[in-house]
C-alpha cells in the first residue's frame, strides 16, 4: 500500500492536475469529503499478556484495510477541521506465536484540526498536517479456547495527521493521507484483566476528494 497505491494515485492526480488550465481556489468556506482504501498497520511490537496461568506472552496484532472516509470543513483559508470514519476493521490476533489466536473488529473515529500552508492560493498541491482526538471502539472480539471470553476496552488517545490534496478540477483531487494513532486497550478474559494490546497503527488512506 505505501509503496503502490499512494504513489500511483499522486502521479495520476498531478497527471490530470496538468491538463487542465483553469486556477483554482482552494480555501475558506470549503466542505470536503475524502473517500478510499484505508490501512490500518499497527506497529510490531503489541505487549505481553498474562493469559491461561502463563505469563509474559507476546501479542502480535495483524494488518486489515477496509474503506475509509472523511468529512471536513475549512474555516479558515489556512485551518480545517475533519473527521476520519470507515468501515470496520477486523484484525486476527496472535498470542505466543499463535499458541493462541483471536480476532476483533474495531471502528476508530478520528478528529483533527488542519493547517493547510498553501490554502488560500492556487497551487493545485495542497499539502496538510492535523492533530487531534482518536476513539477507539472495539467489538465482535473472539479467542479459540473452549469457554473463555475476550474482552478488549474501548481507547482513546492522540492522532497526528499528514496529507495532500492533488487538485484535478473546481470538485475533484486525488488525495493520500497518513495518521499515527495512540491506540492502547486493557485486555480481559473472562473478567479477569490480562494486560494492555498496544497498537499505534498507522492508518494510510489513498482515493479522492470532493469539495463543495
Amino acid at each position: 500500500m505505501r509503496k503502490s497505491i499512494l504513489p500511483t494515485l499522486l502521479a495520476a492526480g498531478l497527471v490530470a492536475a496538468a491538463a487542465s488550465p483553469q486556477a483554482l481556489a482552494y480555501g475558506e468556506g470549503d466542505f470536503f469529503t475524502r473517500v478510499g482504501a484505508a490501512h490500518v498497520n499497527p506497529k510490531s511490537d503489541n505487549g505481553n499478556v498474562d493469559a491461561l496461568s502463563l505469563t509474559g506472552l507476546e501479542v502480535d496484532v495483524d494488518s486489515d484495510t477496509t474503506l475509509g472516509f472523511t468529512l471536513g470543513y475549512r474555516f479558515h483559508d489556512k485551518l480545517g477541521v475533519e473527521l476520519l470514519a470507515a468501515l470496520p476493521f477486523k484484525h486476527d490476533i496472535s498470542i505466543a506465536d499463535g499458541t493462541v489466536n483471536g480476532s476483533t473488529k474495531h471502528l476508530p473515529p478520528t478528529v483533527t484540526l488542519q493547517y493547510y500552508p498553501l490554502g488560500g492560493t492556487d497551487a493545485r498541491v495542497q499539502p496538510y498536517a492535523g492533530i487531534g482526538l482518536n476513539y477507539t471502539t472495539f467489538f465482535s472480539e473472539d479467542i479459540d479456547v473452549a469457554g473463555a471470553e475476550l474482552e478488549l476496552d474501548d481507547s482513546w488517545g492522540v492522532a497526528g495527521q499528514l496529507g495532500a490534496d492533488v487538485l484535478i478540477n473546481d470538485n475533484w483531487a486525488v488525495n493520500a493521507a497518513a495518521w499515527y494513532v495512540d491506540i492502547d486497550t486493557d485486555a480481559s478474559l473472562n473478567g479477569d484483566d490480562i494486560g494492555t494490546v498496544n497498537i499505534d497503527p498507522w492508518v494510510l488512506m489513498a482515493g479522492f476528494s470532493y469539495r463543495f
